[in-house]
């Protein structure tokens, strides 16, 4: 079998989920399309234009077929689509009577078209899967750590005080989006195509819609009343879904690689890797492995928004440019989606050194709350001017700090040595973190009851 459309060999491993490469692979798309054929002919059937005999040998047929992906792609060179080559095949395993039910009033790209959209819905399954199994852990980790203090950065420097449950949630809000975008474009966009030579359906005898129908029904795809050919805007749909996957996915892996740093140590994966030259090496691999990914996946978004345009009723390669960036994203998305998931699920948290980090970087990240309780009684720029002021006398904070700022008689006039000490309290200082996290935990749980719009 092959796994990968693009991938496969020695590093193919490290690309993708050995199920959805499965699902997308040269064997998936010959079943697809041999899929498509054996529809067609039983939706033409249905409609009055073929015998029901003949439908049943063209499906007894195509699912007896057993095409090898080389060959196929070595006889697609000639016609420039494998469609051409299997279609033949497919009609010399039939007998004469049951030949003219073969790819009746359809062209090649009807059939890739529309087996594409199959596999991307087959693989689609499975994606989804991923991801939402990588949200539920995700979840779970925001509900758990909700009131867990640690360090916000911001420009990669120590900001203010916040918990690990708000990163969570804000991992947590990225899946639950991707989840709800494939959804939708799996539900609605993933489509059957029939237009026949130039889009016109001349080929049906005025039966075309029905057959389109029936195909639709066949295959548990989507009936758009119209064929598409030239108007790609569900391609450009799904590719926009699965980019979300693999940008969701790439949040939480950037977050892991940076809180797995020695120097911080807040978080790791609980199966690092190794070095080939250094022992003490234990590198977040499966984080990298997926901003590897989402390095890659824009640029593969960009080829089919770049192949978007289709002139007149076919395209001169604009289509043909589509087909493998299409799987190799959906491959991409698959390998952010199972790595996401192995990742959370085995996400070793220290919530100790997220309380050092934190301690250590006070009372510096508490400034903008302790300029806050001064600003009422000193003005803005006044009360940063001392806050500033005490942080460079007493930067290491505590009572030394309280004593610095409060050397500033202004200060000591409008606030209390015990209102400083209080204000010292990092768990002061997470604002709304709490509720938000909470907003977002009732959020998808909404959402799990079907009140998502």
């Amino acid at each position: 079998m092959t796994n990968s459309p693009t991938r496969g060999g020695m590093l193919g491993a490290l690309d993708g989920d050995p199920a959805v490469d499965a699902a997308i692979g040269d064997d998936a798309l010959i079943r697809a399309m041999l899929d498509v054929e054996a529809a067609l002919a039983r939706a033409a059937a249905a409609a009055g234009l073929v015998s029901r005999d003949a439908a049943e040998e063209v499906t007894a047929a195509a699912a007896g077929l057993d095409l090898d992906p080389s060959d196929l792609g070595r006889r697609a060179t000639a016609p420039g689509n494998p469609v051409v080559p299997l279609a033949a095949l497919l009609q010399a395993a039939v007998s004469r009577p049951a030949q003219a039910a073969v790819h009746l009033g359809a062209t090649s790209q009807d059939i890739l078209d529309t087996a594409l959209m199959l596999v991307s819905r087959r693989a689609l399954e499975l994606v989804v899967d991923r991801v939402r199994r990588a949200a539920d852990t995700v979840a779970e980790l925001a509900a758990t750590h909700r009131n867990t203090l640690m360090l916000a950065r911001t420009l990669g420097q120590p900001a203010a005080p916040t918990t690990f449950g708000l990163r969570a949630a804000g991992w947590l809000a990225g899946l639950d989006f991707a989840t709800a975008r494939l959804e939708q474009v799996r539900d609605s966009s993933l489509a059957v195509q029939l237009g026949g030579a130039a889009g016109t359906r001349a080929g049906y005898a005025g039966s075309g819609a029905a057959v389109a129908a029936g195909l639709a029904a066949e295959l548990d795809l989507i009936d758009p009343g119209r064929p598409w050919h030239t108007e790609r805007s569900r391609v450009h749909e799904l590719a926009f879904a699965l980019q979300a996957v693999v940008t969701a996915g790439g949040k939480v892996a950037v977050d892991i690689v940076s809180m797995s740093q020695a120097e911080v140590g807040e978080a790791s994966e609980g199966t690092p890797g190794g070095s080939s030259a250094m022992a003490h090496k234990r590198n977040p691999v499966q984080s990298v492995l997926i901003l590897a990914a989402v390095r890659r996946a824009p640029s593969i978004v960009s080829a089919l928004l770049g192949s978007g345009v289709h002139e007149q009723e076919r395209a001169t390669g604009s289509w043909h440019a589509e087909w493998q960036p299409l799987r190799e994203l959906i491959g991409l998305a698959g390998n952010v989606a199972v790595r996401t998931a192995d990742v959370v699920a085995n996400l070793k948290v220290d919530t100790a050194a997220m309380r050092r980090n934190l301690d250590s970087a006070s009372p510096g990240i508490l400034s903008e709350g302790i300029t806050a309780l001064l600003r009422p009684h000193l003005g803005r720029e006044r009360a940063q001017d001392a806050v500033r002021q005490a942080l460079n006398a007493a930067p290491e904070g505590g009572p030394d700090f309280v004593l610095a700022l409060r050397a500033d008689p202004p200060v000591a006039e409008a606030i209390t040595a015990e209102e400083l000490t209080s204000a010292l309290d990092p768990s002061t200082h997470t604002g709304d973190a709490g509720s938000l996290v909470d907003t977002i935990l009732r959020t998808r749980r909404n959402d799990k009851h079907g009140s998502r719009c």
